[in-house]
């Protein structure tokens, strides 16, 4: 199968001890069956600190210190793995961190997640996010789609990217052509869901009670906004396999968005590396999280229900 990527996808590289939020704190990293093997027959003077690390849960993980940093982490926010073994070593989750995988009618899509902040901004940073190019090849067998939600994401990136109409004019036209925006609850009812979920760090909690539907612009700061919808779609409705289970996934995405307008409007700090630190933490608390995103996403079906 073919493997695509957005054009922007090549420039990433971890910025390894430079990164303020490392994928190594935080995250209890899981160990698969291929590295499991390379450890238990890793000889030198490393190998049994490895052995050693790793509790024998089902899956087996990387055990994490009392300020929950994985042990192979150093003071310099450098993996010991790699410094001792080198990056064959890697698990898989380490190594392909924050890529993501989606089945497309097209092939294999890869992209980069927000949670991580090189990408975020990277992706924030880019306008050519309609721009997607082959890459290289991908083990596995071709799906048959009967529904091709790759067709309905050209149309939107195409109206995301038009010029010619404010960034608001180009949301409502999504609004409206695909019957489907964030009004399906008020204000307040998503306010009252966004309090009930588990985060990462509880302070995230009072970022999002901020959330409104109705912020008119960001002014300059609206083409973070457009990139920003622009990732979500890629990463959230390129593979559903029917329209209902697009319009769910776009309505996710558009509130993502509306999340992070409203984050940047109450936000003191306007500039775009403060606004790139609130998608990252969006990201990281709702989109990483497959309890939160089901969450949101029911609310979506249940608006189609009762519209139909």
């Amino acid at each position: 199968m073919r493997l695509l990527a957005p054009k922007y996808y090549k420039d990433f590289h971890c910025i390894a001890d430079r990164c303020r939020h490392s994928c190594c704190v935080g995250w209890e990293i899981d160990i698969d069956s291929k590295a499991m093997k390379k450890y238990s027959e890793l000889c030198g003077e490393y190998s049994d600190k490895i052995r050693e690390s790793i509790e024998h849960t089902d899956p087996p993980h990387f055990r994490l210190s009392e300020c929950d940093r994985c042990v192979h982490l150093d003071g310099r926010g450098l993996c010991k793995i790699i410094l001792q073994c080198g990056e064959d070593y890697l698990c898989d989750i380490c190594r392909e961190h924050p890529r993501f995988y989606n089945t497309t009618p097209c092939g294999i899509e890869v992209g980069l997640g927000m949670s991580c902040e090189e990408a975020a901004r990277i992706i924030l940073s880019s306008d050519d996010y309609y721009v997607i190019e082959d890459i290289g090849e991908y083990d596995g067998d071709f799906v048959v789609f009967d529904f091709n939600p790759l067709t309905e994401r050209s149309h939107i990136f195409a109206i995301l990217s038009d010029a010619s109409l404010e960034y608001t004019e180009r949301l409502t036209k999504i609004y409206r052509e695909y019957k489907i925006s964030p009004a399906v609850l008020s204000d307040g009812e998503w306010r009252e869901l966004l309090s009930g979920f588990e985060y990462l760090d509880d302070s995230h909690r009072e970022l999002f009670a901020v959330y409104s539907s109705h912020i008119p612009s960001c002014g300059a700061l609206d083409k973070l906004l457009e990139r920003a919808l622009a990732y979500f779609v890629y990463r959230h409705t390129s593979s559903a396999q029917s329209k209902g289970e697009f319009l769910e996934s776009l309505g996710l995405v558009l509130f993502f968005e509306r999340l992070f307008a409203s984050m940047i409007a109450a936000s003191e700090d306007k500039s775009e590396v403060s606004s790139y630190e609130l998608c990252r933490i969006i990201s990281e608390e709702l989109e990483y999280s497959l309890e939160n995103t089901d969450i949101i996403k029911f609310e979506f079906s249940m608006g189609q229900i009762a519209e139909n």
